[in-house]
């Protein structure tokens, strides 16, 4: 089999998945690590220059690019693979298997999907573009170089009721998506065996509840004024 044709399969079209979910699932550990410098209590400080490093580096802007190919990639296959499963599908069971057969949220990849690809896109309008595109307060730290005050943004943005409700859904939704799909991925790349399927599903479902939870807690944080 040709490549062109391994990426054109349903198995090939998989394994991009894995492969794709895999890499973001690296990007949400180092996400997740710099928003938790919130709660270091020194009115943003750790948490802008985390920021600004990151925003700063030439390695991480390049990573950046393919982070943005891998979050599209992920989508489009993603999606691409729902229509497919229900193309084949469209003659269902007589009667209804429902967990029975698979848990909701595996039948629901798309919709959970879809949900965050909303999120994100309300995401990067309100930090990364600001971030990026737009003259922002700026704070200074030791007589440093003034950098972007973050920090300050997400207090202001946090105030919106409706941004935090979306939020924590998105994070919900988030959280359903990675249940499944963190031991998905390991499959689709074939690394997962008998072995180690029952670790992977340890590890699977702890990241699945810790991660989103952490993300889901820090505009709750900053609405109720928890961090200062």
């Amino acid at each position: 089999m040709k490549w062109s044709e391994f990426f054109t399969s349903s198995v090939g079209k998989k394994f991009v998945m894995g492969l794709t979910g895999i890499f973001l699932i690296s990007f949400l550990v180092v996400h997740v690590g710099i928003n938790a410098c919130i709660w270091a209590m020194d009115e943003g400080k750790m948490f802008n220059q985390a920021a600004h490093f990151m925003g700063a580096t030439v390695v991480i802007r390049i990573l950046e690019v393919g982070l943005f190919i891998g979050f599209f990639i992920h989508i489009i296959q993603g999606l691409t693979l729902v229509f497919q499963n229900r193309k084949k599908r469209r003659i269902g069971y007589q009667v209804p298997m429902g967990n029975k057969g698979s848990k909701w949220y595996s039948r629901s990849m798309g919709l959970l999907g879809t949900i965050v690809l909303f999120f994100l896109i309300v995401h990067w309008k309100q930090f990364w573009i600001p971030s990026r595109f737009m003259d922002i307060n700026e704070v200074t730290y030791d007589g440093g170089t003034p950098i972007h005050d973050l920090f300050s943004l997400m207090k202001d943005t946090f105030t919106e009721p409706w941004v935090v409700i979306l939020y924590v859904l998105a994070c919900i939704s988030l959280a359903y998506h990675l249940l499944h799909g963190f031991q998905s991925a390991w499959r689709s790349l074939g690394l997962s065996n008998n072995r180690y399927i029952h670790l992977i599903n340890a590890v699977g479902i702890g990241f699945s509840i810790v991660v989103p939870l952490a993300f889901a807690m820090m505009p709750v944080s900053m609405y109720f004024n928890w961090v200062q």
